[in-house]
């Protein structure tokens, strides 16, 4: 008996030890939410050319209304998520996942076009999950590799979960039942995630004194720290909606413009060009953890979003200039994922780091995502409630260029304003990271 209690206490102690490594809270950060895109994207690489309603495509509908769904949970979320208690996490997850699949049950038996009801429904909880998992990963020294690592997930499977409906419809299952049947396939292994989840310690002493710490915020603090960095905050903010609008037309549309590319379409297609993506992502993305200096990590960011933009511009260039279609696409998503995970990896965690003020990640990142959503359900609506000529691919050309180079712009703006305004913080917060030995 004392063999086995002290085979139990060394077993506890490795556990311990491993759910406090940065690789097991990684691993249970981006499982849970790449399994989450089980429930949400499998449907988008059914066509649904059957369908017309009011004279529009049935599929852009089913886009509209879901985009809608995530759209309420995102303006819902900036309280929400900001508030929320690190107890209250995991029973969050768990109910929204399952009254998520619940409602993809729905969409495959309430007939046309009353499920489209239903997809809103399917989209409304799963808007909240990303920053009830954000809320274990921020404030800690290795967040930037954490929140890197978290966003490829949503790179990567949004590729795996097309080609897991491509092949559900290659077995002949229906297009109104693929994506309940995709969410069955992603619900063992998201129920291990979420456990996994559940057991990452919170962050160290250490890792408060150099980040600091991250409370659940009040309606007075929100409305404090943005009102502090509003102009600031509006530059990112539109930066976000921009990039928001290429990566969802990009994504929502990904059969459609690789159709146009005259590329021919198999289930594994999604998969290889985003794994590529999301490598290149991650690792320029994650340098920014061997930046120790706040200031700088942060310029850094803004640095790598106005590349990303670049590189946008320089693969639309290319697809003129006669490039293959496979780089295209490659390099697309990596100049529009480069911004867009700077800024939920890097950009907010930094600021935070920096001003010491009152706040967390979530909080800032539901902001943006908010009216990211927000824009693109307008430009979901004007394309295609007005009459157009445009291809989907034709539609992805002109915008990439117009966005990138405002974007660009806005960058130079944010990066200026933030230059001046954090010098006047910076001798208060040296002070305060002096007494405890971090860098600012």
């Amino acid at each position: 008996m004392d063999w086995l209690n002290r085979k139990k206490t060394i077993s506890g102690k490795y556990f311990k030890v491993a759910t406090a490594t940065p690789a097991w809270a990684l691993i249970a950060a981006f499982g849970t939410y790449f399994c989450m895109y089980g429930f949400r994207r499998p449907y988008t690489a059914a066509t649904y050319n059957d369908g017309v309603l009011l004279g529009l495509d049935y599929k852009i509908l089913l886009i509209i209304a879901q985009t809608l769904g995530y759209v309420v949970a995102k303006w819902i979320g900036i309280k929400i998520v900001s508030e929320v208690k690190p107890t209250h996490r995991i029973m969050a997850i768990l109910s929204l996942i399952g009254f998520a699949e619940l409602m993809l049950f729905a969409f495959g038996w309430v007939p046309r076009p009353w499920n489209l009801i239903v997809i809103f429904l399917n989209g409304l909880p799963l808007g909240v999950i990303f920053g009830l998992v954000l809320g274990f990963l921020e404030g800690r020294k290795n967040t930037e590799f954490l929140i890197a690592g978290l966003c490829t997930s949503f790179i990567v499977s949004d590729g795996v979960s097309k080609s897991v409906g491509a092949l559900l419809l290659q077995f002949g299952v229906t297009e109104n039942w693929m994506p309940f049947f995709a969410g069955l396939v992603f619900m063992l292994p998201t129920l291990l995630f979420i456990g996994m989840l559940a057991c990452i310690p919170p962050p160290t002493e250490k890792d408060i004194a150099d980040r600091s710490a991250r409370e659940p915020m009040t309606g007075a603090d929100r409305l404090a720290f943005f009102t502090k960095y509003a102009t600031g905050l509006i530059s990112i903010t539109l930066v976000y909606l921009f990039v928001t609008l290429l990566r969802s037309v990009r994504a929502d549309f990904t059969v459609e413009i690789w159709a146009g590319l005259g590329y021919k379409q198999t289930p594994d297609l999604f998969t290889r060009s985003e794994l590529l993506v999301s490598f290149g992502v991650i690792v320029v993305t994650a340098l920014a953890v061997l930046i120790k200096n706040h200031y700088n990590a942060f310029r850094f960011s803004l640095f790598t979003s106005l590349l990303g933009f670049i590189v946008v511009l320089a693969a639309v260039a290319g697809l003129e200039r006669g490039m293959d279609a496979f780089i295209f696409m490659v390099l697309t998503g990596l100049g529009v994922y480069l911004p867009y995970v700077a800024i939920h990896a890097v950009v907010f965690e930094r600021l935070i780091a920096m001003t010491r003020e009152r706040a967390n990640v979530g909080f800032l990142m539901y902001i943006v995502d908010s009216v990211g959503y927000t824009g693109y359900i307008v430009l979901m609506l004007l394309r295609y409630l007005l009459p157009a000529s445009d291809s989907i691919l034709d539609v992805f050309l002109k915008i990439s260029i117009g966005l990138s180079i405002t974007g660009i712009l806005l960058l130079i703006c944010a990066y200026l304003y933030f230059n001046i305004k954090l010098k006047n913080n910076e001798q208060r917060v040296r002070k305060i990271t002096a007494r405890s030995g971090c860098a600012i």
